[in-house]
């Protein structure tokens, strides 16, 4: 790969990291901050509270404005290997600012999200069996939804990419095979996403939006399965780095679709939403995921020296305690519920 920064992120990749990380958080504020001072966030793309809302007043969803932009040109500025993931994002973040703006058929947003990762695992594909890609597709393309649907309280969504993406950087630059360019795309997005936190944790003045949680949730798998394909993680790792999200969001999508309801229309079911409700607030409820998804990060990067068998029973030891934590807020929210009935 020849680049012009190659050989400054060769010999100090952890203070390029940081650099990228400092510029994007700072271009992502300065266009988010302009936005909201010109008054072109509200005519850009703004939510209306109602029933199934978290939030009471109208906040505009322009969050991706500053997110996208910026991780697409640093990628294809610093990471050259990555373009065409830059480039793919782009497409479901247009594709879904008109769907902020005026709406658009399910089937249309999702047959983006189905061509952009199609594209990048045909262009780019993994020397596994089609039934494999296929299957990693599908993955990656719930992984696009999922970031969509875990997008409605303060601080959440935006606070699960900063961690994120920062525990795909350090296994990037600190693997066993290191990828110098991942760990710099990683870096990108934490910044952003640091930077779209300034305006979006409790009480939020931004919403992410679409437009921002779509290519963020296409990065999510884009970068994962690079990171898988160049051998750098195996192909748990990305799962378990984002588990409370996944685990969140499959949940609560299966019992939508136990109930025959239609899993792509709003509501307040989801666990981190049940949270809310039951009086944790957005900022603690935030934190309390914060805290969740850094020791998962923290235990995926400590696998990663595992033999495969240690990787698998840790990835299966997570997945109780994921399931543990599941049901102490469901029986949290039967009581809740069971109280309000009798006071009605």
């Amino acid at each position: 790969m020849n680049h012009p920064l190659l050989p400054f992120f060769v010999h100090s990749p952890w203070i390029g990291a940081l650099c990228v990380v400092i510029l994007s958080l700072a271009a992502c504020a300065l266009i988010l901050s302009t936005l909201l001072r010109t008054g072109l966030a509200w005519r850009l793309a703004t939510d209306i509270p109602n029933e199934r809302s978290l939030h009471t007043r109208p906040t505009p969803r322009v969050g991706g404005w500053g997110i996208v932009p910026v991780s697409v040109v640093v990628m294809l500025v610093a990471t050259s290997s990555l373009w065409l993931a830059a480039v793919l994002a782009v497409a479901p973040a247009a594709v879904s600012q008109i769907d902020d703006r005026r709406g658009l058929p399910a089937r249309v947003r999702f047959g983006a999200h189905v061509v952009a990762v199609a594209l990048l695992i045909a262009l780019n594909p993994a020397p596994v069996p089609w039934w494999a890609l296929v299957a990693v597709g599908f993955l990656m393309v719930w992984l696009v939804n999922l970031y969509n649907f875990m997008d409605g309280s303060d601080g959440l969504a935006g606070g699960m990419a900063l961690f994120g993406f920062g525990g795909y950087a350090i296994a990037a630059l600190t693997g066993l095979v290191p990828q110098i360019d991942l760990g710099i795309a990683s870096g990108a997005v934490v910044g952003t996403a640091a930077g779209f936190l300034l305006f979006n944790f409790h009480p939020a003045r931004i919403f992410l939006g679409d437009s921002g949680s779509i290519p963020i949730g296409f990065l999510a798998g884009a970068l994962g399965y690079w990171g898988w394909l160049k051998g750098t993680w195996p192909v748990w790792f990305p799962a378990l780095v984002f588990a409370p999200f996944i685990g969140d969001a499959s949940v609560t999508l299966l019992r939508r679709l136990s109930r025959g309801e239609k899993f792509w229309q709003a509501h307040r079911e989801h666990y981190y939403q049940r949270m809310v409700r039951l009086g944790v607030g957005h900022a603690r409820t935030a934190l309390s995921w914060y805290l969740l998804m850094l020791a998962g990060i923290v235990l995926a990067n400590w696998a990663l020296a595992l033999t495969t068998l240690q990787q698998w029973l840790t990835v299966a030891a997570w997945v109780v305690v994921m399931v543990a934590v599941g049901v102490v807020v469901d029986i949290s929210w039967r009581g809740h519920q069971a109280l309000l009935s009798e006071q009605a």
